[in-house]
């Protein structure tokens, strides 16, 4: 059969950077670092660079199969991802010197409530992307964790307004009675005012030494136990008050939120590098307070 592929354009003679396809419909297998491994449905890409400038194009069929053949039987590691990278280019050997896959998914990680017995599913999205370049193989893995971010100067002027309503309800030349304020603290005079608090989102984008696995849920562990305050699955009154105090004990600005991440991550000595960025979902402004953090020059 005639492969017009094979034909070269001679006006349009060039090399290119990448060729391939995205949006490939996979399964994929990963273990997320509990030892389970689950399969669910992904979107994938795959390409290679085009360095002969007197062929038309690339085999795109041979990607594919042999996407369809690792993601289909092998778990998604580090040791898959470049062994399928090396199978791009023996395939495109004529063709091509570098090749680059990625996958993205949903992760279901099951999340115990704060106080409670109970527990439920957060579905955590995952990136991987995975490059090989003259044996150099590089891959980088990214996730996202939502947590309430509380406004440090919301809370701190919500306590001025409490004090003033303090003081007007009660004299300041009489004797404090212990059991009239106990009542006025569980009154909605006690707490006349409320800080503003909002959904926040921090983007990671992690870079592991060569190596060591892809634990998502150590990671996840690691900057939702920063932040203090991730958002829950089962709620009862309990894990509701329990993560209002979580709350008030984390008052953080994005600034705040970045540090603490930057923390986290420069303590893991399985990181090799790291790009966060922070997004607090202003419930004040109609503008979104965001940061930036990183390790390294990446991002700078």
């Amino acid at each position: 059969m005639p492969d017009v592929a094979i034909q070269a354009q001679p006006h349009l003679a060039d090399a290119l950077d990448w060729v391939g396809m995205d949006g490939i419909e996979m399964p994929v297998r990963f273990d997320a670092g509990d030892g389970e491994v689950q399969c669910t449905r992904a979107q994938a890409g795959a390409f290679v660079n085009l360095i002969r400038p007197d062929r038309r194009g690339i085999h795109m069929s041979r990607l594919y199969l042999l996407m369809d053949q690792y993601l289909s039987t092998r778990t998604v590691d580090s040791a898959m991802l470049e062994s399928l990278l090396r199978a791009f280019l023996e395939s495109h050997k004529d063709l091509a010197d570098r090749a680059r896959v990625s996958i993205r998914f949903d992760q279901l990680v099951r999340r115990a409530a704060l106080r409670s017995d109970n527990s439920g599913w957060r579905a955590y999205p995952v990136s991987i992307e995975a490059s090989l370049c003259a044996d150099s193989f590089r891959m980088e893995l990214g996730t996202e964790v939502v947590y309430s971010s509380t406004c440090p100067a919301s809370a701190a002027l919500s306590r001025q307004l409490i004090q003033q309503q303090f003081a007007k309800d009660f004299d300041a030349t009489q004797p404090v009675d212990y059991t009239a304020v106990l009542a006025w603290l569980g009154s909605e005079k006690g707490i006349v005012a409320t800080p503003h608090a909002q959904r926040s989102v921090a983007r990671l984008l992690v870079r592991f030494v060569d190596g060591a696995p892809l634990n998502l849920i150590d990671l996840l562990d690691r900057v939702e136990h920063a932040l203090g305050t991730p958002v829950q699955t089962a709620v009862k009154r309990e894990d509701e008050q329990a993560f209002a105090l979580a709350n008030g004990s984390n008052l953080m600005f994005c600034e705040d939120a970045a540090r603490r991440i930057q923390r986290a991550l420069d303590a893991d000595n399985r990181i090799a590098d790291f790009h966060v960025r922070l997004e607090h979902q202003e419930s004040l402004h109609a503008h979104d307070a965001v940061a930036y953090t990183s390790k390294g020059d990446w991002g700078r």
